[in-house]
């Protein structure tokens, strides 16, 4: 953005996060801070999106026990967060309906919203639907052509889906289209932020409205085994599904947390999206975090084979995790993506996403170096109908991963 930009004191996390960004967007997201800290407490708010989460959404999600992953594996006890079973394949319904009742009690009457995958642009539009909202989604040109179908799906809820065809064509691109297109709406316009990353409130408020799953990750394996994990891994984007994999392990020092990222061609290549891994300290996307920056200061061009993980920045309690040494941070190419996905697959019956196949191929690596009486718990943060034709045709181009 070429506009001034002002800092907020609020909203960071150690030195990231923050608010820069330029005043007519300080103002919306001022007003939308005051919303979210008058109704997150409230009785009656939470009232309803509880509601909306069991009896629309189909919460509680199961948490379940890996047996032939396990035994295939050898080693730690491997438990599936199954975020694939919430309504429409994947997580992003736990935050779309905390911000839909929020926009609600605003006023507005439109939301807008970038997606990547697409799953968080099919929750938005299933929101919008649901509670009589018109909706404009924006994606990436490239993620347009590579998730047709969760296109269609958005366009029969009744969302306007706009592919962008600036820079790369993949998310980064949509979060901008998607910012522009909200100062141009502000006064009636909701933006539904889709990941954890933004100018504050939006870090806060997405891990708020994410961190059910780990809520009922933790009561459920404390259930099933007495005990808490001794490991919790998530794929790391913008990082919604991560960082509400995370949260209530937090204060839990014994349980090892670990972040996922793209690797893509492999590090060695610029075609990767490895944020925490290779990136360095800036600005980005009105937040400060780790960024993926060349040389001059521009955002460098990312790739995954995943949509929803080709982001160059990262949430800014994950880099704040990172610093802290609470989180750790790892790479997974799309070849042990994709690997990952397929063991899954033959293994127990399950598809999921290619971006929770990032988090796989890291319990592939770390569970047979653990002791069986150990417990790992995976977030499958959604299901892979999605990207069944990109899956095909990788396979085609690499006859090596077979079937």
């Amino acid at each position: 953005m070429t506009q001034e930009l002002t800092q907020t004191p609020t909203g960071f996390f150690g030195e990231f996060g923050g608010s820069y960004v330029p005043p007519v967007v300080q103002e919306a997201l001022d007003q939308l801070a005051e919303a979210y800290d008058r109704y997150k407490d409230d009785p009656e708010f939470l009232a309803e999106y509880h509601h909306y989460l069991k009896d629309y959404s189909g919460r509680e999600t199961p948490l379940y026990y890996a047996e032939s992953l396990t035994q295939h594996l050898g080693g730690a006890k491997i438990y599936l967060k199954r975020e694939d079973l919430n309504h429409l394949g994947a997580h992003k319904l736990n935050n779309v309906i905390g911000q839909i009742l929020l926009a609600k009690r605003m006023g507005k009457k439109k939301v807008i919203a970038e997606t990547g995958a697409g799953q968080h642009g099919v929750a938005t539009a299933a929101a919008a639907a649901k509670f009589g909202m018109s909706c404009d989604i924006y994606m990436g040109a490239l993620d347009v052509e590579r998730q047709r179908l969760n296109v269609f799906r958005m366009e029969m809820l009744g969302a306007t889906v706009h592919a962008v065809q600036e820079g790369e064509r993949t998310l980064k691109e949509a979060v901008d289209a998607a910012f522009g297109a909200w100062i141009q709406g502000i006064e009636d316009t909701f933006y539904v932020l889709g990941s954890a990353v933004g100018p504050h409130p939006y870090p806060s408020m997405v891990k708020d409205f994410q961190k059910v799953i780990s809520q009922e990750a933790r009561r459920q394996i404390l259930e099933k085994e007495g005990r808490l994990p001794d490991m919790v891994i998530a794929c790391v984007g913008g990082g919604s599904n991560a960082i509400g994999a995370f949260a209530e392990f937090l204060p839990d020092s014994q349980v090892a947390l670990v972040g996922v990222e793209a690797a893509g061609h492999g590090l060695q290549t610029d075609r990767h999206a490895a944020t925490l891994t290779l990136g360095t300290v800036g600005v980005v996307d009105g937040m400060k975090t780790y960024a993926l920056f060349n040389e001059d200061g521009s955002v460098m061009p990312v790739y995954s084979i995943s949509p929803g993980l080709d982001y160059p920045g990262v949430g800014p309690e994950h880099a704040y995790l990172k610093d802290a040494g609470r989180a750790k941070y790892v790479p997974a190419t799309d070849a042990e993506a994709v690997q990952a996905l397929l063991l899954l697959t033959r293994l127990e019956g399950i598809i999921p996403a290619i971006e929770s196949s990032h988090a796989l191929a890291e319990v592939i690596k770390r569970a047979p170096q653990m002791s069986p009486d150990q417990i790992i718990i995976v977030n499958v943060s959604g299901r892979g109908d999605k990207d069944v034709a990109a899956i095909a045709d990788y396979l085609q181009a690499h006859p090596e991963l077979k079937l």
